[in-house]
């Protein structure tokens, strides 16, 4: 394939230089401020040949002498050169008032931004390009206001997004991706070299003409494709690098949970390690410790390899334009088992004039992807394993077919080890998704009105095969039979769209109708069986279910499908008077048969727009050069809800009747109708630019109420929960984003941004007595309560831990646990605080502990360019967050285990040692393990997010002006970050932590080629 390759290139390269007699290059700039421009349209006037800048401004073409060159560019006059003798042809663009400007992709369409009266922000793709990641949405994290991106460490999984906070607590917060007009729930088949632009449209107004699927945002995303009347154009992008895991917990060493057991007096912990000592040795550092000190963290982790390679062909003729993108995505995981993800794309955007009034055009992606999941549990275990147990016991001789450890056999209730799940299990996914779309656009007048129709239809499949294959470790670690389970999951779903625009102008005025229908259809179906004692388990072809004990199989077989038809009227105006004010409104008829209560949904939504820098009083301004004062206002449907819940149960009940024990039965309906949640949204914003443009700025206020809010209600007869509309809910924040830009001279230039976004989020509803309902789980209680945030966490305030006995006796609560609960507390206990001074501890004293919502999300970057190099950096951070460390909480279930070494360090073991920390001995009692303050942990985060160097090549010092384009970058992502809360990442996406697999820095070395 490379010698295919070369060959390829070395043609192509020949073929240009004997065909044209002249070479010209230059450089494409701004006349305003001196800036190169990326991208601008290079054509031999009256061909089909052309070419583009690149992100330096630079161009290279071959033609005749007295041929003319046209630049055009959007937001600048176009220009025309006639060639004479000239080799070099630099060029300055003057910006053109009158223009487009810069033109932002929006719903069914585009739109000027000065026109812009919503809150979109558009990302661009050499941005999205530094992230090597499986998933392009990695690289939003901290480039957007009000956007909190939630990162994942697994190979192929997908982070977390949420636009402007939680929308709901019974439907999902993943927005909605459209790719080339298609629409989808996840994009995990995107490469980052396909992207071409990213927009994020976070405000009501701009994302109510997708209805039911925008309530969470909507990120547009145009990838590559060939432009009209531009020559062939091959591009090769790749890098390769290394994933190394960072700020691994440190759990306790041999000698301080060695130190921990005896302090706590448990005679069963001493014995466990005096059973260790008996079977591994004595420590000869000190012979009161086994001789192991395993860190079960270093020995799960591993380096890991990640690599990506895409090759992009495209361009155009004078009625047909193309683009064929082909990549290769590889990525190990750093769990050290068989944990990876591959992934195989090609795409395809074909646009072609028909005539002078029709268009038609097919997009299409096939990608085809590998996933090996992790075992998550091993990151539990690993953190609950003991140091003094070794990874292998050879001593263990009846272990079959690896000797791995034990701790049941130094007494412990578990066997702790996490070797055996991560080496005896294999499961594997094969992901093939077929996404397709085409269109055709006619204009019925000409410049005026055009009638469009659009069908995409996205087929995936996936197919798992999970093998468990049996091993013996010990009597109590071991798996006797081995089981496979087969499961196939289809998804299709088909959209056409049509709409009909109009648009026209006169005198000061224009505007834009837009009127169109949207017809859904979308299917899944499950299908999945397991079978046991898999014959000939060792060998992978037999991991097929006729190999598996056909008895087996009865009760493990299952399928389920559904099928889901929806319709949508819509229709939108965009006005625009003197280029001054404008207006944007919009309606949606909605149908969703999820709701037959009310099926039939109609939303609205506007905007409005004052251009002040249009104004009289404002043109003498040398600051100011735009100034756009917004506001709107919208409502949406929520579609991602289930739907009408409920069942009808019929339940045995055994009472006393008149002395006499009596059965019977209780029948009851909880069945009720939903109704959608309703997301209603007003945004006022400010868009500038200053200083000669040099500094953009950004600014929105939002206050986002979800009404009709869906909360869970236990059904106390029949022990259900049912989800019922009985509660109201309002996000509310402050968004800036603002960027310099600036050239020094001809070789230096730079720039610097920021942004900002505050959330505040609070129930205002709650249809009960109470005012609350209670979620997450008993142990670990979360709550929704009027007044504070979603979920928020709830349980008791530590207020310090007893020193001495005296401090216990002077305590009235501590008196109280004794008298009234048997319960003596000791020095080395919490002390919790009494919130109603009733001189107990009890249910009344618990309080909210915080929140897994940010309040505060940030993000910044700084570029430098010198000559030939580019260098940036981005950050990125939040605060204002909680995070449960239920890990660490869960000792409440599994006393028999190690802990993090902070703990170890700061515990309580003597008066004036540790205020925080309880003892050895107290971490054992259940008055420890309330869930309280002790567990929740501050979540803020600093984090150096991406570090890129990057060097052109001139092609003059390889070979010529006509050798390729090549760049050259290094680049070092998340390669530090600084937090407090002990794990590996404060990047939990509900703010629970169990086992979160942790998220990896990345170094990577790529290549650019342009041909």
């Amino acid at each position: 394939m490379k010698l295919k390759l070369n060959f390829l290139f070395f043609f192509l390269l020949s073929i240009s230089i004997l065909a044209q007699d002249k070479t010209v290059t230059g450089i494409v700039t701004s006349a305003e401020d001196g800036l190169p421009l990326p991208n601008v349209n290079v054509i031999v006037k009256g061909t089909a040949k052309g070419t583009s800048t690149d992100f330096d401004g630079n161009y290279t073409i071959t033609l005749s002498q007295g041929n003319t060159l046209e630049f055009s560019y959007i937001g600048f006059k176009t220009k025309n050169v006639t060639i004479t003798n000239n080799n070099v042809l630099n060029i300055a663009l003057e910006v053109d008032a009158q223009s487009l400007e810069e033109v932002v992709v929006i719903g069914y369409g585009a739109q000027k931004k000065a026109d812009v009266t919503g809150a979109i922000t558009t990302i661009d793709s050499e941005d999205i390009q530094k992230t090597p990641n499986s998933n392009v949405m990695q690289s939003l994290q901290g480039k957007v206001a009000g956007v909190q991106v939630t990162s994942v460490g697994s190979p192929g999984d997908s982070p977390s997004i949420r636009i402007r906070g939680v929308n709901s607590y019974a439907a999902g917060g993943t927005p909605l991706f459209v790719v080339d007009g298609m629409f989808y729930d996840n994009i995990d088949f995107l490469d980052s070299s396909q992207i071409q632009s990213v927009s994020v449209l976070k405000d009501a107004s701009s994302i109510a003409i997708f209805g039911r699927r925008g309530v969470n945002g909507v990120i547009i995303i145009e990838t590559n494709g060939g432009k009209f009347e531009k020559k062939p154009e091959i591009t090769y992008n790749g890098y390769t690098g290394i994933q190394h895991a960072q700020n691994v917990v440190k759990m306790a060493n041999a000698e301080q949970f060695v130190t921990m057991a005896y302090e706590s007096g448990s005679e069963s912990d001493i014995q466990f390690v005096q059973n260790a000592i008996e079977r591994f040795g004595r420590s000869r550092i000190n012979p009161n410790v086994p001789n192991v000190n395993t860190d079960w963290y270093n020995e799960v982790l591993r380096d890991a390899t990640i690599t990506s390679h895409n090759i992009a062909i495209n361009g155009g003729s004078e009625s047909s334009s193309y683009g064929v993108n082909a990549s290769y995505f590889s990525q190990d995981g750093i769990l050290d088992m068989k944990n990876e993800y591959e992934r195989f794309n090609i795409q395809s955007n074909l646009d072609f004039k028909v005539s002078d009034r029709l268009k038609i055009g097919v997009n299409s992606i096939f990608s085809n992807a590998t996933k090996y999941n992790p075992e998550n549990g091993a990151w539990f275990q690993a953190y609950f394993a003991v140091p003094i147990l070794p990874v292998y016991d050879y001593a263990n001789t009846d272990a079959d077919p690896i000797p791995f450890s034990d701790a049941t056999i130094l007494g412990y209730r578990g066997s702790q080890n996490p070797f055996p799940q991560m080496t005896y299990n294999n499961n594997q996914l094969k992901i093939k998704k077929i996404l397709a779309s085409v269109y055709a656009e006619y204009d019925l007048v000409p410049d005026k009105l055009s009638f469009k129709t659009s069908y995409s239809h996205d087929y995936s499949t996936i197919a798992e095969r999970n093998v468990r294959l049996p091993y013996f470790i010990s009597q109590n670690s071991q798996r006797e039979t081995s089981s496979i389970r087969r499961a196939n999951l289809t998804y299709s779903t088909q959209y056409w769209d049509n709409t009909l625009t109009y648009k026209d102008n006169f005198g000061d005025h224009s505007f834009k109708l837009l009127a169109g229908s949207s017809y859904g259809d979308e299917q899944t179906n499950s299908f999945s069986a397991t079978g046991n004692d898999v014959q000939g388990i060792d060998l992978e072809s037999s991991w097929y279910l006729n190999f598996a004990d056909p008895t087996s199989f009865a009760s493990q077989v299952n399928e389920i499908g559904d099928r889901f038809y929806t319709l949508a009227y819509f229709g939108r105006l965009e006005y625009s008077l003197k280029d001054k004010y404008l207006l944007n409104a919009t309606v949606r008829h909605e149908g969703d048969a999820k709701f037959p209560k009310k099926i039939w949904e109609t939303t609205p939504a506007f905007g409005i727009g004052w251009v002040i820098s249009k104004e009289n009083f404002m043109q003498n301004s040398n600051v100011i050069d735009f100034l756009k004062l917004r506001a709107s206002w919208g409502q949406l449907a929520n579609g991602q809800l289930g739907g009408s819940s409920g069942t009808r149960t019929v339940s045995q009940l055994t009472t006393a009747i008149g002395d006499t024990q009596t059965n019977g039965i209780i029948s009851s309906s909880n069945f009720t109708d939903l109704e959608r949640e309703i997301l209603e949204e007003t945004n006022f914003g400010i868009s500038a630019r200053l200083f000669n443009s040099k500094l953009t700025l950004e600014a929105d206020y939002f206050i986002r109420d979800t009404k009709k809010l869906v909360v869970p209600v236990d059904q106390a007869i029949v022990s259900n929960t049912l989800l019922v509309n009985a509660g109201e809910m309002r996000n509310q924040g402050l968004e800036i984003a603002a960027n310099w830009s600036q050239p020094i001279n001809d070789n230096w230039s730079f720039s610097v941004g920021g942004n900002i976004g505050t959330l505040d989020n609070k129930v205002t509803k709650i249809n009960t007595d109470q005012g609350y309902y209670d979620t997450g789980s008993a142990e670990f209680r979360q709550r929704l309560m009027v007044g504070q945030p979603v979920n928020a966490f709830y349980g008791w305030e530590i207020d310090g831990v007893y020193q001495n006995e005296a401090q216990v006796a002077a305590d009235p609560t501590a008196q109280y646990e004794l008298t009234e609960n048997n319960n003596q507390l000791v020095p080395g206990d919490f002390i919790y605080k009494d919130q109603n001074n009733d001189g107990k501890i009890d249910a009344d004293d618990r309080v909210v502990l915080g929140s897994y919502l940010p309040d505060f999300t940030y993000g910044a970057n700084m570029q430098v360019s010198y000559k030939n190099f580019d260098f940036s950096v981005a950050i990125a951070g939040q605060s204002g967050n909680e995070i449960l460390n239920r890990k660490r909480g869960e000792v409440l279930f599994t006393n028999d285990t190690n802990i993090d070494a902070d703990f170890a360090i700061n515990r309580w073991h003597g008066e004036g040692t540790s205020n925080d920390y309880p003892s050895s001995e107290g971490r054992r009692k259940g008055w420890n393990q309330k869930m309280s303050s002790f567990f929740v942990e501050n979540g803020s985060y600093f984090r150096v997010q991406n570090i890129q160097l990057a060097y052109t090549i001139p092609s003059k010092l390889v070979g010529g002006k006509n050798m390729p384009e090549t760049k050259i970058t290094f680049t070092a992502d998340r390669p530090f970050t600084s937090f407090s809360y002990n794990g590996f990442s404060p990047e939990v996406v509900n703010g629970v932590d169990r086992q979160t697999y942790p998220i990896p820095a990345v170094y990577t070395v790529g290549v650019n080629i342009k041909i």
